[in-house]
């Protein structure tokens, strides 16, 4: 069983005035085949968490610990991370011209197992996953994210996910820029993964309709860098009727 520990976690941003203060003091556990809704309004530092797991330079902790299975995350590069078991997908993917989307699975395949996949396996898993969501085809010859719709990156990052299958993943708001089918079809991508494997996921979302979809097993309002309560799947249903204002009037005050 995997098990990701974050503690006392404090984030600093570089900005263009000199570092600020984002995180102040995160707690948080996920172990596998637990799914955690990170939800909370823009600002909050939700993304600013899934930035500092995966080693983004700009994103400097300034104290606390991150945890992998009780390995120092914190002093392992970003490659070392990924071959760890962690995986991020991004709220906003880039692109990489020159590179096909075939050529970057198997290549990062190749990069977390430590040896290439058999090319004749490899390339019945990869149609397959790509069939599941939807995928044509000819959609490994194109260029990593290069053109891609939105809703085209999102389902890239998952095939990525179903293909390394990760011990810990973090995704963050994979429902933004979404229409209501591929919702659907991206959810059904997370759904499979965890039904297949002992998965952790760390859910980043501002929004209650991914969570139709994904259930998840404890959800964790951000606020002003902190949590500022935790829950079940019920404190996702009042955040749908009540938003986030109570949370807001509060660190005002």
């Amino acid at each position: 069983m995997a098990e990701l520990q974050i503690k006392n976690l404090h984030v600093d941003v570089e900005t263009n005035d000199g570092p600020k203060n984002i995180l102040k003091g995160v707690d948080l556990t996920i172990r596998s085949g637990e799914t955690h809704a990170i939800m909370g309004p823009n600002g909050s530092g939700k993304s600013t968490l899934a930035y500092a797991i995966a080693g983004h330079p700009k994103y400097v902790v300034t104290d606390g610990q991150i945890l992998l299975d009780g390995e120092d995350v914190l002093e392992m590069s970003v490659d070392e991370r990924a071959r760890a078991g962690m995986f991020l997908a991004m709220q906003y993917p880039v692109e990489v011209p020159g590179v096909t989307v075939a050529n970057f699975l198997r290549t990062a395949k190749t990069a977390v197992d430590g040896e290439a996949p058999a090319l004749r396996t490899w390339t019945k898993d990869v149609r397959e996953a790509m069939e599941r969501l939807r995928m044509d085809g000819e959609f490994a010859t194109r260029n990593v994210n290069e053109g891609f719709s939105g809703g085209e990156k999102k389902r890239h990052e998952i095939l990525q996910m179903e293909l390394l299958r990760p011990k810990i993943a973090v995704l963050d708001e994979t429902d933004s820029g979404l229409d209501v089918d591929a919702l659907r079809i991206v959810s059904e991508g997370v759904n499979r993964l965890k039904d297949s494997s002992d998965v952790g996921i760390m859910l980043i979302t501002h929004y209650t309709r991914i969570l139709r979809y994904i259930h998840p097993d404890f959800v964790h309002v951000f606020v002003n860098g902190r949590v500022a309560e935790e829950g079940g799947p019920e404190l996702a249903e009042r955040l749908e009727e009540e938003g986030y204002d109570r949370f807001l009037s509060g660190a005002r005050a």
